[in-house]
């Protein structure tokens, strides 16, 4: 099947390449309270559906449908026939292997965003990957439990198991363990960032330490949603006291930062309204002060045009940002 996807393309023309369906790239991307149906936004050009992503996006379409015609599984289930037996909800999480050129290279784990309803599989994943790709890299990109499968913390335990998979079978993957990015957007940015914490990261599960953490507009603070995930989605009374502990949305990144933090790049838009909604002063500036505070290295990069969403930045003032990340990457992992 050819691949010829650009952001002209039609939703359902995309979605009938025999070769994407066959991979099983999953393309429902769209942030939407009631589940997207097939016959959904058919008629939308792939512009209309991403917004000014959509030429990245299109160039890791065609990616996909590439690896595949190459003989490249590109979807892995990464729970066992067993757990997904005893939870069938395990099923759907899944992820997507973007292989580099060469053997042997370093990867990044893209960690998309859309607060726990969506994962923006094509907006922030292709995207990503794609540029990735360009620039010599390996990449996974993350389709994790949201809305009702996502109690329990399970989007966080599937970000773990990723990183675990990845680490057990690298030399399958021709990727180095050890010095790897997360790449996380939004609420994928606060599941990267908890996997750093001492309290809930890495080292209670006895995996690598990520090379650096690349954020794209991260939640830092859930602030008052955090009743709200409480009973959405993990099933509170009325009356029940606020969750306690390690729920991931109670935890606060920039308390839980400590000197062993993985080396952090993060950036946001002036005119995110998202982060607006939620006390801009204790996300990515709160984030930033306890990474200086513990000595670790970080860059924070404000854009005065970047809303949320903004995936890889074309189109807006962020754009270019993960090449600068990517050299943030590269530079304190010489370091080490």
């Amino acid at each position: 099947m050819n691949t010829n996807i650009t952001a002209g393309t039609t939703m359902g023309e995309i979605r009938a390449n025999e070769s994407l369906q066959a991979s099983g790239f999953d393309t429902y991307d769209r942030n939407v309270l009631i589940p997207e149906q097939p016959w959904m936004y058919d008629d939308w050009t792939l512009e209309e559906y991403l917004g000014s992503t959509a030429p990245d996006a299109a160039q890791g379409l065609n990616l996909v449908i590439d690896n595949y015609n190459h003989g490249v599984q590109v979807t892995y289930k990464i729970y066992t026939p067993e757990e997904i037996a005893a939870d069938p909800s395990k099923a759907e999480v899944q992820l997507y292997y973007f292989p580099a050129e060469t053997e042997n290279a370093r990867y990044a784990l893209v960690v998309p965003g859309n607060m726990y309803e969506k994962s923006a599989k094509m907006r922030e994943g292709c995207s990503v990957s794609y540029h990735m790709h360009q620039m010599g890299y390996a990449s996974f990109v993350l389709r994790y439990s949201v809305g009702r499968d996502n109690g329990d913390n399970a989007a966080y335990n599937d970000l773990v198991r990723a990183v675990r998979f990845i680490t057990e079978n690298a030399e399958m993957f021709g990727v180095q363990p050890e010095d790897y990015a997360l790449v996380g957007f939004s609420a994928g940015g606060h599941l990267c960032g908890m996997f750093g914490t001492d309290r809930m990261g890495y080292k209670n599960y006895g995996l690598p330490k990520p090379g650096a953490l690349l954020l794209a507009y991260p939640i830092v603070n859930y602030m008052y949603g955090k009743p709200g995930f409480l009973y959405v989605y993990d099933g509170a009374e009325p009356g029940d006291d606020l969750a306690p502990g390690d729920y991931y949305y109670n935890i606060e990144l920039n308390a839980e930062v400590t000197p062993d933090f993985p080396p952090t790049f993060h950036w946001f838009g002036r005119n995110d309204r998202t982060l607006g909604m939620i006390f801009p002063p204790l996300q990515g500036p709160a984030l930033d002060r306890a990474l200086e505070q513990c000595g670790v290295e970080h860059k924070m990069v404000v854009y005065g045009r970047a809303p949320h969403g903004s995936g890889t930045g074309t189109g807006t003032d962020a754009a270019g940002w993960l090449y600068d990340a990517v050299d943030f990457w590269e530079e304190v992992t010489a370091q080490q």
